[in-house]
């Protein structure tokens, strides 16, 4: 077979079997996977292995039983209902470990797919805004199909790839996947006031997706020579790499570069990268490796949750024993990697009410059987709109007190009552 082909001869060498692992994130090649759908019924028991999706995850759906079974390693929106109705499965993982699962066998891969930008006249492509772990699944599967797409920048890092290296690849343009705009509210704003008051000028800051992150850049337009080593970029650093406020000159390691793993934005952030040197993409296993986190000083590493115990415990991937809403991702290694930074923090950040304000994130202790993320040992900063609570180097009882303080007061008095019980003295 020609190395260049249509999308539906391209999936005619997936077999019933295989498993097949998809780039992550924006690196999804849509044009294959939609191919690979429209062909399933030539295909008994194929394996989906990934981690953040961005489409629909179609395989997941209950026509597609017996043809696709997904293995998620990060339960997106398109995965978790599936996963938590046990038509499809969860391997619990550390982002940054990612790799060693594909390069160690420990997961073999049959098939990758990928989204590549053209071959340069040397034949190098880029894996442009998505590093990650496809540069490992590229080099590890027996089948690598590429996407070409011109719509993928090509980007600095280490990010590229010979066509040589490619089994066979598909001339597809299509619309990278952009980040949807979500407004920052008061709450956020509030909480955002208070995670940038913790962010010194000089500090190397990881911040993740979401409305807190946009709203803690929102507040940092008066910082000085911040750096970023952080999984993911957003959209709200833009104007802070334009204006200087970040230009990593104090960073220890990639002096004067963003390092990231992976984009994940508009179509601005996405022509930024465009060979731009002053941000560069590397893989997963080098950009969430704590060991390299910790090389740099005054790390600042802001992660969510969804909901801390009076001891500081961190439950950021599950509701309950039984209900799993996403993945650890990078949450732990940046944690980690704060720890060994030189004047290191670790935040974490999120309101202090779930569900429209009916029940506290902040609560006594877990239910049994509740998965924890992040143990007691290892938590530095919780903040919500009410306030910074500071448990490093704290008492059990002094933690209690200070989450307590900056939880909801709707639910202040339940938490004392609680506190009352557990230390036998009044609050």
């Amino acid at each position: 077979m020609a190395k260049f082909v249509t999308a539906q001869e391209a999936v005619q060498s997936i077999h019933s079997g295989d498993r097949v692992a998809l780039a992550h994130s924006v690196g999804e090649p849509q044009a294959l996977v939609n191919a690979m759908l429209e062909n399933y019924q030539a295909y008994e028991n194929v394996e989906i292995c990934h981690m953040l999706a961005l489409g629909p995850c179609k395989y997941t759906r209950p026509e597609m039983a017996g043809h696709f079974w997904h293995n998620s390693l990060f339960a997106g929106p398109g995965s978790r209902k599936a996963v938590n109705e046990g038509r499809a499965d969860y391997t619990p993982n550390l982002f940054g470990e990612s790799p060693r699962l594909f390069y160690d066998k420990i997961i073999p891969i049959d098939v990758a797919l990928i989204t590549l930008s053209p071959p340069d006249d040397r034949g190098y492509c880029s894996y442009g805004v998505t590093v990650d772990y496809t540069k490992c699944i590229t080099e590890c599967a027996k089948l690598v199909i590429a996407q070409i797409n011109r719509n993928m920048p090509r980007t600095y890092g280490d990010t590229q790839v010979h066509i040589d290296d490619i089994d066979l690849a598909v001339e597809c343009d299509e619309p990278l996947f952009l980040r949807p705009t979500i407004p920052i509210g008061e709450i956020e704003r509030k909480i955002g006031a208070h995670c940038a008051s913790l962010i010194d000028d000089g500090a190397c800051i990881q911040l993740g997706i979401g409305s807190i992150p946009d709203a803690i850049l929102s507040f940092l337009g008066e910082k000085n020579d911040l750096g970023i080593h952080s999984e993911m970029l957003c959209d709200g650093a833009l104007g802070l790499l334009k204006a200087g406020n970040i230009n990593n000159t104090r960073k220890n390691i990639n002096k004067g570069i963003s390092v990231v793993t992976y984009l994940y934005g508009q179509e601005p952030l996405y022509e930024y990268a465009r060979m731009n040197p002053k941000l560069q993409i590397f893989p997963v296993n080098y950009v969430n490796d704590p060991r390299v986190i910790g090389q740099n000083d005054n790390v600042v590493s802001v992660n969510s949750a969804l909901s801390v115990d009076l001891i500081g415990q961190v439950a950021a991937d599950s509701i309950s024993a039984d209900v799993i809403f996403s993945g650890a991702g990078g949450f732990v290694d940046f944690v980690r990697g704060a720890s060994f930074s030189k004047g290191g923090k670790s935040i974490i950040a999120m309101p202090s009410t779930a569900m429209g304000g009916k029940t506290s994130r902040i609560v006594d202790q877990f239910e049994a059987g509740r998965p924890v993320t992040l143990s007691r040992f290892e938590t530095h900063y919780v903040v919500t709109e009410y306030g910074i609570a500071q448990l490093r180097g704290q008492t059990l009882r002094q933690r209690a007190r200070s989450l307590i303080e900056i939880a909801h007061p709707d639910f202040r008095d339940s938490l004392k009552e609680a506190y009352e019980r557990k230390f036998k003295e009044a609050y």
